[in-house]
């Protein structure tokens, strides 16, 4: 697989921070892999229906001096004869086995509990537990909010921006906060590195997970959990995050001595209320 035309293109891409039409653009080329070395620019643009000078740009971000740099070198790598197209993955096999290697390497991470087990320490004794994810990390915030309100006191959702948001991170100091959670995901927005920053002025400990340990969030977080993202699909895939944000309710589970019997008392209410179907 790996000396198939698609497979190297795919490996070429693989580390790049490519924006989503320059995601477009790598796309185009593997599904056309064999015949990528021979389109110019003009015909890559139209093939992946992109202007002209963002396949210039996508050339560039790859590292080379421009397009004919980058055709150059696929004709150079470009293997002898074709694979059998049943021995190459599609574009959507590729983004699942990009998302089980960040899971394997989440697992590796893991190997060392220690740091996790300190952050539900952190998590648990926050009372309340302000939880921080805006734009593409949104959804992590609330998916992890959702479950830790289940065993947690108070769970407060910091998923908008602006100028509410330090107001919103002084109110939960003000009312006991100790630690702030935070999930940072790419692009990182400025706001959240700025509210990362301030939250730790104002005495909370920033416990993020990140997509990686240089993030922007790295310098203004008191404890970094790393967890990358899949970049091989037009927007990142977030597998590992989401996962990791499951261990760290359970690391916090660990230090909450009524977690269990929180979590009893809301099954007995759910199914007296027949809140779930099945």
């Amino acid at each position: 697989m790996s000396d198939s035309p698609a497979a190297r293109l795919q490996q070429l891409f693989e580390g790049h921070r490519l924006t989503p039409t320059q995601r477009r653009i790598a796309h185009s080329m593997v599904r056309r892999a064999a015949e990528a070395p021979f389109l110019s620019s003009v015909e890559l643009a139209e093939v992946a229906g992109v202007s002209q000078p963002s396949v210039t740009r996508f050339a560039v971000a790859l590292g080379f001096d421009g397009y004919p740099a980058l055709r150059r070198h696929l004709r150079e790598i470009a293997p002898p004869g074709n694979a059998p197209a049943e021995d190459v993955p599609n574009e959507y096999q590729q983004a699942v086995h990009a998302e089980i290697e960040n899971l394997r390497r989440l697992a590796d991470v893991l190997a060392d509990p220690a740091p996790v087990e300190r952050a539900g320490r952190l998590l648990a004794a926050s009372r309340p537990l302000p939880v921080l994810g805006l734009r593409a990390a949104a959804a992590q915030a609330r998916g992890f909010a959702y479950f830790a309100a289940k065993v947690h006191p108070d769970v407060r959702v910091l998923d908008e921006g602006g100028t509410l948001l330090a107001d919103r991170i002084d109110a939960a100091r003000r009312a006991g906060a100790g630690a702030l959670l935070c999930f940072a995901l790419p692009r990182h927005p400025k706001e959240v590195v700025e509210a990362l920053e301030y939250a730790r002025a104002a005495g909370l400990s920033v416990v993020t997970v990140a997509d990686s340990p240089f993030a922007p969030v790295a310098a203004h977080s008191d404890l970094l959990l790393p967890a990358a993202v899949g970049t091989g699909l037009s927007f990142d895939t977030v597998c590992a995050p989401m996962l990791l944000g499951r261990v760290l309710l359970e690391a916090m589970c660990d230090e909450l001595p009524d977690a269990q019997a929180r979590l009893e008392e809301f099954d007995a209410r759910a199914a007296e209320r027949g809140l779930f179907a099945g």
